[in-house]
């Protein structure tokens, strides 16, 4: 029975130490973040290589899930059938610009739970249009190099303008 309460305490003790972790790479994580999503508004193959790992499993907001090597591909599949990737868009093609709010880092060693709500801003026709989404990215820290290894992306939905 002292062998139980004594495990029972230590597990306790260990569950409620665990959320008062720092976060002490958290300004380098969020700067990791913001360039990243700066990126992908503008379809940066370069950063997106950079962002995710080989062993990535992605969940997007549809369900569908894909690893890096399908998000690669379909980046370069969209370049290529652009006849100037650096070209600006034209008003009808539109623009999207992704940025992150309510930032929440949680950093246990080399592993980093990055949640956020990414708010899609896209301009197209001089409309503008603006979805959000929670985003939760697992990190790992490798040769001194932060990576996703698992990132999930639920679509909120959009406010009803009838209340």
């Amino acid at each position: 029975m002292k062998r139980i309460l004594a495990t029972s305490i230590l597990l306790l003790s260990i569950i409620s130490w665990l959320p008062a972790q720092s976060a002490p790479d958290a300004p380098e994580l969020t700067k990791l973040l913001n360039d990243f999503l700066a990126g992908a508004g503008r379809n940066d193959i370069a950063m997106h290589d950079r962002f995710w790992a080989d062993e990535l499993v992605y969940t997007s907001a549809l369900g569908r899930r894909k690893g890096k090597a399908d998000i690669m591909r379909e980046l370069r599949d969209e370049s290529s059938k652009s006849p100037a990737p650096a070209a600006t868009p034209t008003p009808d093609e539109g623009t999207t610009v992704y940025t992150a709010e309510e930032i929440r880092i949680q950093q246990y060693g080399d592993t980093a739970i990055v949640a956020f709500k990414l708010v899609a801003t896209t301009d197209k026709a001089s409309t503008k249009t603006i979805a959000n989404y929670f985003n939760t990215g697992t990190f790992l820290k490798r040769n001194g190099k932060w990576q996703v290894v698992a990132w999930q992306a639920t679509a909120l939905p959009k406010p009803d303008s009838a209340k």
